[in-house]
């Protein structure tokens, strides 16, 4: 028989809830780091996170040398335009 809640007696609220509830632990298993083959799955996904973050990073660094390119392609003109208004100021007198 399943044992009565302690706050069995009041009113019910929404949502109801077992606080009394305990799964059992019999097939409950855990990892550690020295085991048994049992860690395969374990060791399949973080090699993948591993490949995956690494693609990541390899992705990100192509984008950051390409946004590199196009900030270098925008400030050109800007520089340039500068260098210009420079030389025309020491050419010229400023009577």
């Amino acid at each position: 028989m399943k044992p009565m809640p302690p706050l069995a007696g009041r009113e019910r609220r929404f949502p109801l809830t077992d606080y009394c509830f305990h799964s059992g632990m019999g097939d409950w298993r855990a990892w550690s780091w020295h085991g048994d083959d049992d860690r395969s799955e374990f060791r399949n996904f973080y090699r993948l996170s591993h490949e995956f973050l690494a693609v990541c990073a390899r992705e990100r660094a192509k984008e950051m040398w390409a946004f590199g390119l196009v900030v270098l392609a925008a400030a050109w003109p800007v520089i340039y335009m500068l260098v210009i208004v420079i030389r025309v100021l020491q050419s010229r007198p400023l009577d």
